[in-house]
């Protein structure tokens, strides 16, 4: 390892080389980067703003503590919607009550973003989905993943995400016809 690497060794994501030769991409560029994708992510997955940054900030921590592994992924960016993805499943367990009562209530805070959260009716919907159908029309529509990406993202098959991919859509378009 060059004397430059070593001085900063324990700074992750700086640009050093690691082991392997690899060059990890400097953390704070990674995360300018890829900031608002994943809260508008977390956004359409939570429907509150707070909560949005919150997972945002929560997986961006998390991906920081493990730069020097992740930095290396082909990509990291989808370790960390993973993450944004798997909390969100847990803060819905926790916050269903809450988060349906807001969405009654019309109080759901905006998000303008690229990602259509303009369409506040339609994404409250999509929240009522079940969590793996919701994550895909997210990552489909949203992030604009192909079913293969959404499949390796969430450990699924290609066959299965395409399912829900389906279902979701059917449900919807039976929901929103009312």
């Amino acid at each position: 390892m060059s004397e430059l690497a070593m001085e900063h060794a324990d700074r992750p994501g700086d640009g050093t080389v690691d082991l392997v030769g690899l060059v990890i991409e400097p953390f704070d560029v990674f995360y300018r980067r890829e900031l608002r994708p994943v809260v508008g992510l977390a956004y359409v997955l939570t429907g509150r703003r707070s909560a949005a940054e919150d997972l945002a900030q929560e997986a961006f921590v998390a991906a920081y503590r493990r730069w020097r592994d992740i930095g290396g992924y082909d990509d990291p960016g989808a370790w960390v919607r993973r993450v944004v993805a798997n909390r969100a499943v847990s803060l819905r367990r926790w916050a269903r009550v809450e988060a349906d009562a807001l969405v009654r209530r019309r109080r759901v805070d905006r998000y303008d973003d690229e990602a259509s959260i303009e369409h506040e009716h339609l994404w409250a919907e999509v929240r009522r989905l079940p969590k793996r159908q919701a994550q895909v029309i997210a990552l489909h529509y949203v992030e604009r993943r192909t079913t293969a990406d959404i499949a390796a993202l969430l450990g699924l098959s290609e066959a299965t995400v395409k399912t829900h991919l389906q279902r979701a859509r059917a449900t919807l378009a039976t929901r929103l016809e009312r």
